[in-house]
Parts: structure tokens; sequence; C-alpha cells
């Protein structure tokens, strides 16, 4: 979502780099410019301001006129007072006594039982026991659709329809002591704005319940307006923390810059997808590095570590420097890499030119090409797969009738097996196959 931002950004600093020494027009030049960017990006004024003060007072002083390289100093500076800006991070709460109560709020459609389901995914992955709670009784289908995640989870949830909404929360945490559940995400009632009802509602909610945590969920695709929601939430409840979804939208990201600084209440996660795994901690030293095009290898390594067997990777990693690699192995690779998102957001985390590799790639053609070649190893007989050298023309016909393809896609993908093939043998024979493995 910051791509638009990040390349108005990465404009400005190569123009600065390009410069061995930095005059004060220069500095002036480029926080206007920065300035221009922001606003553009639907930060809020009063947060750019704010921001390029603070970076015009650092950019023209000793620590940028003594420095080697001074247009990078100035990213080093932008990137820290960025961090500053998008405010420390905040971890969940423990509770004083089990279980501990999550309470969701947020209007319609900002994608609260979503929330939900992916934080009591993430809970249950830290070895939590979690209870999810239906308190919407008004939206049609938001039982439907939690019970839904529920059961993709295997996790329970709790709802009875002829129960009001404060009735419901506490027999639910009744049924929560009883069955020794550690965690109690609710699900609460949204409405199409703020009005007197919807907070009446919540308020009953909250006493009847007592949460650790309030978390209002916030859409990040209505820009600035994500600011005013916020803050007329806080306003009525006393909301402990935010999380923005839909981060993957089509949307120019001021709202993530800005909210912490306006509403003083921290943000605690980011919804990147809508898979149930698409849910990241925030973190704001790795979402500055986003936004100035550095990329987030650390959020890359954990999706890798999340999705990916370490033990099958080792053993691929073997096969592949031994000579061994088949396109079974293939295939397999990419069905790993797959599972850890789209190939446009896996390459947006990879830094600096690799990063904007991903901006001129087209990530649909990207995916097509990759279920493709999936496609067609998949139509293939465990025989054809372990040794494609018996693949002739006829065979290679029918496996792109098989996979819906055409013989042109099964020789593509069996030249580029032999180009990974013959580089392997290349690096077998420098010696890196017989490099010691570190555990």
């Amino acid at each position: 979502m910051f791509d638009q931002l990040t390349n108005r950004l990465d404009e400005i600093f190569h123009s600065l780099k390009r410069k061995g020494k930095l005059s004060e027009k220069d500095v002036e030049i480029a926080t206007r410019e920065i300035r221009l960017a922001l606003l553009d990006a639907d930060v809020q004024y009063g947060v750019v301001r704010d921001f390029v003060s603070q970076v015009k007072e650092r950019a023209v002083g000793q620590e940028v006129s003594k420095a080697l390289n001074p247009g990078q100093q100035i990213v080093k500076i932008v990137h820290e007072e960025l961090i500053q800006t998008l405010g420390d991070p905040a971890p969940l709460k423990t509770a004083e006594s089990r279980p501990l109560v999550i309470m969701l709020a947020g209007l319609q459609g900002s994608g609260k039982t979503t929330a939900a389901g992916k934080i009591a995914r993430l809970l249950k992955k830290q070895g939590e026991k979690v209870l999810l709670i239906a308190a919407d009784p008004y939206r049609p289908a938001a039982v439907d659709q939690l019970q839904s995640l529920g059961d993709q989870l295997s996790i329970p949830v709790f709802s009875d329809q002829s129960l009001q909404p404060p009735q419901l929360a506490k027999e639910a945490l009744r049924q929560a002591e009883l069955s020794g559940s550690s965690v109690v995400i609710l699900d609460t009632a949204g409405r199409s704005q703020i009005d007197e009802d919807l907070m009446e509602e919540l308020g009953a909610v909250r006493e009847a319940c007592s949460p650790d945590e309030i978390l209002l969920v916030v859409d990040a695709m209505i820009g600035q307006e994500a600011v005013n929601v916020a803050e007329g939430f806080i306003e009525a409840a006393p909301i402990t923390g935010l999380i923005m979804s839909k981060m993957d939208g089509d949307a120019r990201g001021g709202a993530a810059i800005s909210i912490r600084s306006v509403t003083g209440i921290p943000i605690k996660f980011l919804g990147t997808g809508e898979g149930l795994e698409a849910l990241e901690t925030y973190d704001p030293a790795r979402l500055a590095s986003r936004v100035l095009g550095m990329g987030d290898m650390i959020g890359l390594i954990e999706r890798a570590e999340e999705t990916i067997d370490e033990e099958a990777a080792q053993q691929q990693a073997e096969r592949l420097l031994s000579g061994e690699f088949t396109l079974e192995d293939f295939s397999k690779q990419i069905s790993q890499v797959m599972k850890m998102g789209s190939i446009g957001k896996l390459m947006g985390m990879l830094p600096g030119e690799f990063g904007k590799m991903s901006q001129s790639v087209d990530p649909q053609e990207a995916e097509k090409k990759v279920r493709t070649s999936q496609a067609v190893i998949q139509s293939m007989t465990p025989a054809e797969r372990h040794n494609p050298k018996i693949l002739n023309a006829s065979r290679r016909k029918r496996i792109a009738a098989g996979s819906g393809t055409q013989v042109y896609d099964v020789n593509q993908l069996v030249k580029q097996y032999r180009d990974a093939q013959k580089l392997f043998k290349q690096l077998k024979k420098s010696g890196l196959g017989n490099m010691p493995r570190f555990s």
C-alpha cells in the first residue's frame, strides 16, 4: 500500500545521494518534496508539519554536514524520525486473572470478524486455549462467518442469538472459565457510522465482561477518515490498541503513519491480506523500512519459518547440492513458497533493487506462471517427475492437454529445470556441495 509514497521518497533520496555536499537550499527543496509526498499519501497535516520540521532541523546541522555521505545521512534521519512518528510497539496485555478478555470494536466493514479469527489463530499458535464469542446479533451472517472461521481453526465459537450482547458476553465468560479457556475474543456489533446506540451497547458489553484489551479495528483503505473514526471511538470508550486492517489494499497509507501520533493509542496489529495468517504484530521499525523501500527481511523470515517445514527444506537443500534435484522437489518448493503469500508481496519485502523489481513485475502474471508450472508438474506421472529425460513429444502433448496448458509451457518448464540442474552441478564442482551444514 506504500508503493506510491515509497517511489516518491526514493526519487528524492536518489537526487540527494548524487550530491557530494548538501547546501541549506538542497535540504529546503528536499524537505518540501518530502512534505508534499506525505500529504499526497494522506498523512495528517499536523503530523507532516512536525515530522518535516524535525527532519529539517537535523538535516541542516552538523549531523549531515560532517557526514561522509550526506544523502545517505538524510535517509537515516528520515528513517529514525518516521519510527518516532509511528510510535513504540505495544504487545497485548497480560491478564491479571485468567482468561484474558479481548474485545473488538469498529464500524461495519472494517474487518472485525476476520481480525477476530486472525488473532485467535495467532494466540492458538502461541499455545493459548481460545474461545471466540459471536456478540454481533445484527449483521446478517455475522455469527455464521465467525463460526466458519472457528471451524477452519478448530477453535470453539460461543453464540446465542436469543441473548442480547451484554448477557451473551457474561454467559460466554462463564463458559470460558468452565472450559479452561485462557483467551476470550469478543466480536462485537458495528454500525455504518458512530452513533449513540453503538456506544451505549459497547459500554454495556464492556461492563459485562471487563475486557483486558479493547482493540479498535480501523480500515486503512479509508485514508484520513480512519483517524477521525479512531478519535470518535476513543472519545466514547477506553480503547487500548488499534488494528489497522486491509493494509494490503489500494490505499495511500497515510492513516497508518498518522493514527498513532494523532490519537496517542498504540497500533498492535496490521492486517495484510484476507487469509487468516495475514496478521502482523506491529513493529514501527519494520514498517518504516517498508515505507522507505528498505524491505522487510525479518518479516520475510518469519513467514518462511511459519509456513516452511524446516526438515523438508533441509532435505531439499541437500538434494539440490548433491545433484539429485527432481521436478517433484521443484513442485514441493513452489507449494511452500505459495503458502507464504503472493509473489508480488514477497518481492516487495526484499530490500533494495530486489524490492524495486516487484514494481516492474505484474503480480498476476507472475502468479499465473507459477501456477502453470505447478499444473504441468502435477499432470506428469511419478516416473516423469523423477526422470524428465523420458519426456518425448507424445508425453509432452499429453501433459499439456492434462494440465490445460500448451506444449510450449511444458517445454519451458523442462528448460528451466535443466538450467537449474546445470547451475547446481557447477556449484557442486566448485566445492559448495561439500560445505559443512550448520544447525
